[in-house]
């Protein structure tokens, strides 16, 4: 395995009016390419922080963040726009969805940023949208889906760029148990496809997919251990504990 994410004493400290709040404290951590590690914590952790750190949403106070062996803490916004958009795909507990686009407008709005033709920008997002058991959904607009099938859109978005890393952000925090399974099954599926996946959630039950967990406290890393009881959504001794 190589190191696709390395970050180094990252700090980040927010200035509110004249009080410091120093949301992260000298986080180390490295995620290994092809890992599925959970991000937990309660809230004020500072899990949110750091994912918006990895994920080239927020620059460090001090540290350094190594991503594909490139340097993106000293990088300015265009700059982290440019690495968002080829390394990391996204997703958001609420969807994230533009309502009046379809599916297939929704998936393919990364591949308008990357200059990528229409024909191709179509072909590719009814390849990710079937990977994702939504080929029969693609007209559809937001408001036609139910929770799940919107959260699967989101999922599909997310891969169509063929990113490094998928970040989801408490992938299931708005959908019930049933849904929250099958979502889990297609990030189960989308690592076991190669891809790094790092899973933010307060929701033991939804860590126990996660190969690694990583729990934060007062913005400093309190523990981080490889789960010795991955939970997988097709293994038959699967049972969803009811939250």
């Amino acid at each position: 395995m190589s190191t696709i994410i390395s970050v180094k004493e990252l700090t980040k400290t927010y200035i509110m009016g004249t009080t410091k709040v120093h949301a992260l404290r000298g986080i180390t951590l490295d995620i290994q390419r092809n890992e599925f590690v959970a991000l937990m914590g309660p809230s004020g952790s500072g899990k949110s922080t750091l994912m918006n750190l990895l994920g080239c949403l927020d620059t460090p106070s001090s540290g350094d963040y190594w991503l594909n062996g490139t340097n993106v803490s000293t990088m300015d916004d265009s700059e982290l726009a440019e690495v968002r958009n080829k390394e990391i795909g996204f997703v958001f507990q609420t969807f994230n969805l533009l309502p009046r686009l379809t599916a297939l407008e929704n998936v393919a709005l990364p591949l308008v940023y990357a200059g990528i033709s229409k024909a191709a920008r179509r072909d590719k997002a009814m390849q990710v949208l079937d990977a994702v058991g939504l080929g029969d959904r693609v007209e559809h607009k937001p408001n036609e889906l139910s929770g799940g099938q919107r959260q699967r859109v989101a999922i599909a978005r997310a891969l169509v760029n063929d990113p490094s890393i998928i970040l989801a952000d408490e992938p299931t925090g708005n959908l019930d148990t049933k849904t929250s399974i099958e979502i889990m099954g297609i990030l189960e599926n989308i690592h076991r496809q190669g891809n790094t996946v790092i899973l933010v959630t307060h929701e033991p039950d939804i860590a126990e997919h996660a190969h690694r967990a990583v729990r934060l406290r007062d913005g400093m890393v309190e523990s981080d251990a490889i789960n010795e009881n991955i939970v997988t959504v097709d293994d038959p001794e699967h049972r969803y504990k009811q939250g």
